[in-house]
């Protein structure tokens, strides 16, 4: 979950690092936030684990661009039994 500031190009040049580390990104949601009128929380599905290198150098990129970066859940892929 993230906060941007907002701004021409804010949610691309938030998102750009998963685009460059290839991170597939599953799901964006927004939700206004309710203590400043428009801004708003982001909350973003990716696949891969926090402690990928790719994941972690796209969050380390992600971060210096967000006013607040919030890791709720990070899960290991489950092993497929074939």
């Amino acid at each position: 979950m993230l906060s941007i500031k907002d701004g021409v190009g804010a949610l691309h040049k938030t998102l750009k690092p998963f685009a460059k580390h290839k991170i597939s990104l599953t799901k964006i949601e927004s939700r206004p936030f309710r203590q400043r009128p428009w801004e708003y929380i982001f909350f973003i599905d990716l696949e891969g684990h926090t402690k990928d290198a790719p994941i972690k150098k796209a969050l380390s990129e992600v971060h210096d661009t967000v006013q607040f970066l919030k890791i709720l859940g990070s899960y290991p892929r489950s092993e497929s039994k074939t």
